[in-house]
């Protein structure tokens, strides 16, 4: 039985710069009790696979220097294998398993926003939530954010800071990357088969969509606050519905 009012995980998932960061960003500059009575999030941490990838270029880029050979990506910035993409949802799980770990009273102060995003050219969705841990799987709402793939190259290269290329509001891919990883993608063939739930490991994961072709997302405004508003809403209902089955 549910006595929470907010989420223990949400899953914020779409294309590169469709707006997840920026969604992000607007619920850390709206106070605490308007965003669990409004967004259903009080407290909450994020968990993003950007850092960890970012990691891993600046450690080949350092290892190249050295003379060593490069672990991860290859001269051109893709990776080397495609099962590194999995070991990347596997760490998202596990930087969450530890915060369970250390504070077995987690989500009664917290909810943990999971971001990323996948092409079908590296698996797609369906691929890295069979690597989602059970325990994310089980506590899951998914909100997907949808743009065009025409979007959401224009929103990744507005937002690029060449002298901040780590930063997780500033960075962006070359177009070629983004064409060759992001322009193909399956959500539509993941959400297919039912309109509110996520058929994930055998569980059935309530999802969302948030239409953002307009870009409400980038001005942070009311216009943002209302749309999540209604959006969270709708999912919030499905959780409780799915929680309490």
């Amino acid at each position: 039985m549910m006595t929470s009012d907010t989420f223990d995980i949400l899953l914020l998932i779409a294309r590169p710069a469709a707006g997840k960061s920026e969604i992000i960003d607007y619920l850390k500059r709206t106070d605490v009790p308007t965003r669990r009575q409004r967004f259903h999030i009080g407290e909450f941490e994020e968990i993003d696979d950007f850092p960890m990838l970012w990691a891993w270029f600046e450690e080949d880029a350092i290892l190249s220097e050295l003379g060593h050979p490069r672990l991860h990506t290859d001269e051109d910035g893709y990776f080397k294998a495609v099962y590194l993409w999995d070991v990347l949802i596997r760490r998202i799980c596990l930087e969450y398993a530890k915060r369970r770990r250390d504070n077995p009273d987690y989500h009664q102060q917290m909810t943990t926003i999971i971001e990323f995003a996948r092409g079908k050219e590296h698996g797609g969705f369906a691929r890295a939530f069979q690597h989602l841990s059970r325990e994310v799987v089980q506590r899951a709402a998914i909100l997907y954010i949808n743009v065009s793939y025409e979007e959401s190259v224009r929103k990744n290269r507005r937002r690029f800071n060449p002298n901040r290329p780590d930063s997780i509001l500033e960075h962006a891919l070359p177009d070629e990357k983004m064409e060759r990883l992001y322009k193909e993608i399956d959500w539509e063939e993941v959400s297919a088969a039912d309109p509110e739930f996520i058929n994930i490991q055998g569980h059935r994961v309530p999802y969302v969509v948030f239409e953002n072709e307009d870009d409400v997302t980038t001005g942070r405004g009311e216009a943002l606050g209302n749309r999540l508003e209604e959006a969270l809403g709708r999912l919030w209902a499905l959780y409780r519905r799915g929680r309490s089955a």
